[in-house]
């Protein structure tokens, strides 16, 4: 009888200590699981996120030279999960040097974020939401942020030929006068149309196409910038498709499309509130566009429904009065939640005064916005689908800048099988760019840029 016990007690221990090698020091000492680590290095500033399936007590400080941020973590070993940060951080971040991860007491970790220049850090706790559970953030902002519309000026000024003369005449001018004035499209001779490529569905806009017009009637003498504004981002996917397109991933691929198309006019400039993949909270977008004094802002999205059926493009305004149609209200509930999914700092200092500034949305912007979403609209139609044949409008928090026409524009539905490959497809995307800014320059034709002290 006591060999047995002896025996039996052997196994329980074998089998005890095999289930601690399976599960880790940190899930039977501490309850608690390191789930993943990420790193989202940007211009605009960098984030590390440190997902658990439990919260996560810390401590930080910062230290300013050299620049680095110090986080305790307490109630955790150091397992090799945490270790993954460290090879994490690539050559060319542009906020962090390096990681250092190490046992700092029983029971704490201590993370070194090491930063190539002087930050403002942010570090907070995010709830459980969608795909994610718990998550310990690190925000890590440059203090010297440079100004994005002087940078956008230089720009221009840089690529313009300094020993050429003056132009005789405007190329956006004359784009917005052969807008108005255009006749009647010719039909191509037999030998063109054969060698038509079959995705232009119309002429890129060039400074060849622009240049010869009906002279500067509406003639424009300052740089007109299109705040271009990519969905999601960074810890936020968007919508995916079943064949596991990211909304993200799509949209930023078709705002980059729509820049080089904005930025081949002279005098015109494509500002994009993310060009990378990093999050942007949805305040900070109206914020980015009103600080280089945007003309146009355009928000970049894929719907996506709970079945595959619903297909088709959409563009959307601001409303001042409620939803125009329960689906409306649903598709801006849903890209409202984006703060949520992507993590902002709820105790942020100019949280509540950003709040505040996006009610400010005037009826004038609203009805702008729907002029705006109209030209689109009729542009967009010409290369595919629409799900509906009218702007509609809903209470979406990226369009509340009170002085920026703004539209959102669902460019179809990533959640139907069929749509997905079409966003995926560079001639989609090529067509939906030209489309695009065929609106553009359509609206410019009918509601001239308003005169500003602002410089080419």
């Amino acid at each position: 009888m006591s060999g047995r016990k002896t025996g039996l007690s052997r196994r329980d221990a074998l089998q005890m200590g095999s289930l601690v090698l399976l599960l880790g020091v940190q899930q039977i000492a501490r309850g608690l699981t390191i789930l993943a680590v990420r790193v989202w290095p940007a211009k605009d500033y960098s984030r590390v996120t440190i997902e658990s399936d439990a919260g996560l007590k810390t401590r930080y400080y910062f230290i300013a030279e050299p620049p680095r941020l110090a986080v305790d973590i307490e109630g955790i070993e150091l397992i090799p999960a945490l270790r993954e940060l460290v090879a994490k951080v690539k050559p060319d971040d542009p906020n962090i040097s390096g990681i250092r991860v190490g046992q700092n007491a029983p029971g704490v970790v201590r993370l070194v974020v090491e930063l190539k220049q002087p930050m403002m850090p942010q570090v907070f706790s995010l709830q459980p939401v969608a795909a994610y559970q718990h998550r310990l953030v690190f925000d890590l902002y440059p203090t010297k942020v440079a100004d994005p519309l002087e940078a956008l000026i230089a720009e221009r000024l840089k690529d313009r030929p300094a020993a050429a003369p003056a132009p005789a005449v405007d190329p956006l001018g004359d784009l917005i006068a052969r807008q108005t004035d255009r006749p009647a499209p010719a039909s191509p001779p037999p030998a063109a149309a054969a060698d038509k490529p079959p995705i232009a569905a119309a002429p890129k806009a060039s400074p060849e196409t622009l240049g010869a017009g009906a002279g500067s009637r509406n003639k424009t003498d300052r740089l007109i910038i299109v705040a271009l504004d990519p969905g999601h981002g960074g810890e936020d996917p968007g919508a995916i498709g079943p064949g596991g397109t990211r909304e993200k991933d799509v949209v930023l691929q078709i705002a980059l499309r729509l820049r080089d198309r904005i930025n081949a006019i002279p005098n015109m400039r494509a500002y994009l509130t993310r060009d990378a993949d990093f999050f942007v909270p949805l305040h900070i977008r109206v914020q980015k566009a009103r600080r280089v004094q945007a003309d146009l802002f355009i928000s970049i999205h894929a719907d996506a429904f709970f079945t595959p059926r619903p297909q088709g493009a959409s563009v959307f305004a601001l409303s001042e009065k409620g939803a125009s149609s329960s689906a409306a209200r649903w598709i801006a509930d849903k890209e409202n939640s984006a703060d949520l999914v992507g993590g902002i700092n709820v105790k942020a200092r100019d949280a509540q005064v950003q709040k505040a500034l996006l009610d400010m949305s005037t009826t004038a912007q609203i009805n702008d916005s729907l002029k705006l979403g109209g030209a689109m609209l009729g542009e967009i139609g010409s290369v595919g689908k629409l799900h509906k044949p009218r702007v509609e409008q809903a209470g979406f928090a990226v369009l509340k800048a009170p002085d920026i026409p703004s539209v959102l524009v669902e460019t179809a539905f990533i959640s139907n099988p069929d749509e997905e490959v079409k966003l995926r497809s560079e001639a989609y995307q090529v067509q939906l760019a030209d489309a695009l800014m065929r609106g553009i320059s359509s609206y410019f034709a009918k509601n001239p840029p308003l005169a500003r002290n602002r410089p080419l």
